[in-house]
């Protein structure tokens, strides 16, 4: 939960704008059921670039649309560490019980990962012509109330039974639990002054979208909210502020629609002036997720300098200003002045006797040029690929680790052993198995994404990168081969017809391929995506 040093009593003029609270960047996805690996691939996207949080929206009567528990589990099986959110429940189609607890079986699952958003349903004649009940606008907001005092009793392990008779919702003696593994915070999505009030009063977070509420209105609301917590005996800093927001990256005026560097300011004032904190971004671009992580970075080093009391000027959009001219003014001679973005370089020692690629073809393109200087934002553009290929470098080494594993258990089993040692063999495998064919299609999807969206927009920003970008794609299909061999030798271990040296000779070669790949691609591209600013 939310903690500040606001207390209750203090009056609504006296207290800062800024509650404090933690910055929170993420993704709202459209969880579109005609192309559901691009969905999760997007998730995916969002983890890979630095962001904290996958929410989807959730209309149960709409069937073009995935389930969202269902989409936000395998979402969460796909992912490590980015926290997954409804944007947000429908609750006349949740019943509050059963909500309460698949929020907290995945919220177990995924060691704390998961919030819930929640809303009131808005499409009323939607709902009822799907079964659900038929209510007014103000009975909605009474049952929205209702629902949540009974979805926080299930989460409370302790006491009787939960017994509450509301007149919408009756519990009459239904068992507690599970209690999720984090305390799950409850964000409202509120527009009207009743449901503002409702979440000053008893709400976690307020999660409004940008389409409905433009900045200019934020205050007004977030004044309701405020007074209905003070009068409720709350802080008002014990509701987070989130806000959906949309926008264009380019050239342009208005609220987010133009350089990165203006969402930086923009948002960055946000968050000093009305208390927004968490930050959710609605499109499935990729190169719009890219670039908000470049946001998020921003946002978050002008928003540490307001609040460490830094007045200057020119810590304003995160400091840009300054580094750029550091930058400007530094010795232009050396090979890379200017440009402290290293590429990794491909391990010198092969493990394979195999070699899938010709690396004496390989085209390069434009040469650096020394005399050039970059801004911070532009040099992180260039390492935000570095970022994503470290994770696949990670992982690829936890890989080898787990066939060591299997291969050390595998030299104990033998004629004798029994079979339940051959069970916990089996099931070696299995997880092996499992990891492998996650980590294959993190790689895929990382390939498919770049020759989709980025690789294109290389190709028109500098045609001299033609060549470059056409043999990357060429290398992606051999990669591609590379995996199904990684697949078929899993399966032969456990169906038992391979072995695991057969395994191991299978991901030495994946290794060799995939480092070089990454290797030369960082090599080739880490400086054109910081000149061109097309990442």
């Amino acid at each position: 939960m939310i903690h500040s040093s606001h207390t209750p009593d203090e009056t609504l003029e006296q207290r800062m704008a800024d509650y404090g609270h933690e910055l929170v960047f993420g993704t709202f996805l459209t969880p579109a059921v005609d192309n559901p690996e691009r969905v999760i691939a997007l998730a995916q996207l969002t983890e890979q670039v630095g962001l904290d949080l996958v929410t989807v929206q959730d209309h149960p009567y709409q069937p073009r649309l995935m389930d969202a528990w269902t989409l936000l589990s395998v979402i969460a099986a796909h992912t490590q560490s980015v926290k997954v959110a409804t944007n947000v429940a429908n609750l006349p189609l949740r019943q509050p019980v059963v909500l309460a607890r698949s929020v907290a079986s995945l919220d177990l699952i995924t060691g704390g990962r998961v919030e819930l958003g929640l809303g009131a349903g808005g499409f009323l004649e939607a709902v009822a012509a799907n079964g659900g009940p038929r209510r007014s606008a103000g009975e909605s907001v009474e049952a929205l109330e209702e629902a949540l005092a009974i979805i926080r009793e299930v989460w409370t392990p302790k006491g009787g039974g939960i017994r509450l008779v509301g007149r919408h919702y009756q519990v009459s003696g239904a068992k507690r639990g599970p209690a999720p593994a984090h305390d799950v915070e409850i964000w409202l999505g509120a527009y009207k002054p009743r449901m503002l009030g409702v979440t000053g009063r008893v709400a976690d977070g307020w999660l409004p979208s940008s389409a409905y509420t433009p900045p200019e209105v934020l205050a007004g609301m977030n004044k309701i909210i405020d007074e209905a917590a003070v009068e409720a005996g709350r802080s008002p800093a014990e509701v987070r502020r989130l806000y959906n927001v949309s926008g264009r990256f380019g050239n342009g005026g208005g609220f987010l629609q133009g350089p990165e560097a203006a969402w930086i300011e923009q948002l960055a004032e946000l968050t000093m002036s009305e208390g927004t904190s968490t930050y959710i971004l609605a499109s499935d671009d990729p190169d719009d997720i890219r670039r908000f992580a470049d946001v998020a970075a921003g946002v978050r080093e002008a928003v540490a300098a307001e609040r460490s009391g830094t007045t200057s000027a020119t810590r304003a959009v995160a400091g840009l200003e300054v580094a750029t001219a550091a930058a400007a003014s530094a010795p232009a001679s050396g090979s890379r002045v200017g440009f402290s973005v290293v590429p990794t370089p491909a391990p010198a020692v092969r493990r394979s006797a195999v070699q899938v690629l010709d690396e004496s073809e390989r085209p390069t393109g434009p040469a650096l040029d020394p005399s050039r200087t970059y801004a911070p934002h532009q040099l992180a553009s260039g390492q935000h690929l570095i970022d994503v290929h470290d994770h696949l470098r990670g992982e690829l080494e936890q890989i080898r680790d787990l066939v060591e594993q299997v291969a050390a258990g595998s030299l104990g089993v033998g004629a004798a052993r029994s079979h339940i040692n051959t069970m916990t063999m089996r099931q070696n495998n299995w997880t092996l198995g499992v990891y492998c064919e996650t980590y294959c299609r993190l790689v895929t999807t990382h390939h498919s994404i770049e020759d989709a969206s980025l690789f294109p927009r290389l190709r028109r920003a500098d045609p001299a990168l033609t060549s470059v970008v056409d043999r990357l794609q060429e290398e992606h299909l051999i990669i591609h081969d590379v995996l199904e061999g990684v697949d078929k030798a899993l399966v032969a271990l456990v169906d038992g017809s391979g072995d695991i040296a057969g395994l191991r000779a299978a991901v030495d070669l994946l290794d060799d391929t995939l480092l070089s790949h990454l290797s030369y691609e960082e090599r080739e591209l880490v400086e054109p995506l910081a000149r061109l600013g097309v990442m």
